[in-house]
């Protein structure tokens, strides 16, 4: 049985074109590989919130030392770390907005990126605690970036999941979503295909 986790980050939650494309992607899989079972997390829906300095000073709290506020906090974190550790195969819907990551994955990372948890520091650098994983991030854009140095999305997104020790991460982009009718057709039929080949 293989278990996916996909995490969508749309604002419009279901209704986006990243998640869209997500979905479409975990309904290929499962027709696939039928045993598959599937938890979603989205971002809209059920926003984790941003990190201010109550949230970080749970993290960095010794475990004895929290209060039941930090207690609170840290079972939180635990939950969506727990989740990534949980899954084979981790599906993320990406939009783009205002050339970065939609503010609510940044929170998400946040929360995942703890010290000891899901990684942790080594005499040879920091050293991924969450391994063996499989990533499939469907990239939707309204203009073209991928492959120019506009494209702040990628790098960011890969050198994350890398920190955390998710290394095989491979991007479906659908871009030019607003530019033209033609250009979004386009740019979807060639995800779709993109679905078909890596769902299979």
């Amino acid at each position: 049985m293989t278990q996916l986790l996909q995490i969508n980050t749309s604002l419009f939650a279901g209704q986006g074109q990243s998640s869209q494309l997500a979905e479409q992607f975990v309904a290929e899989w499962r027709a696939h590989h039928p045993d598959s079972r599937v938890t979603v997390r989205d971002l809209a829906r059920d926003g984790v919130p941003h990190l201010d300095a109550g949230r970080f000073s749970a993290f960095t709290t010794a475990p004895e030392a929290r209060n039941p506020e930090q207690q609170a906090v840290i079972a939180y974190s635990d939950a969506l770390i727990n989740e990534l550790k949980a899954a084979d195969v981790i599906v993320l819907g990406l939009p783009l907005y205002n050339f970065g990551v939609p503010s609510q994955l940044k929170a998400y990372f946040d929360h995942v990126a703890r010290n000891g948890v899901s990684f942790r520091y080594t005499a040879n650098g920091p050293e991924g605690l969450i391994k063996g994983k499989k990533a499939y991030v469907f990239a939707a854009r309204g203009g073209l970036y991928a492959g120019t140095p506009l494209d702040t999305q990628t790098n960011y997104v890969r050198d994350f999941l890398r920190f955390i020790g998710i290394e095989d991460v491979e991007f479906v982009y659908a871009e030019g979503l607003n530019i033209s009718a033609e250009l979004k057709a386009t740019a979807l039929t060639k995800a779709q295909d993109e679905i078909h080949r890596l769902a299979a």
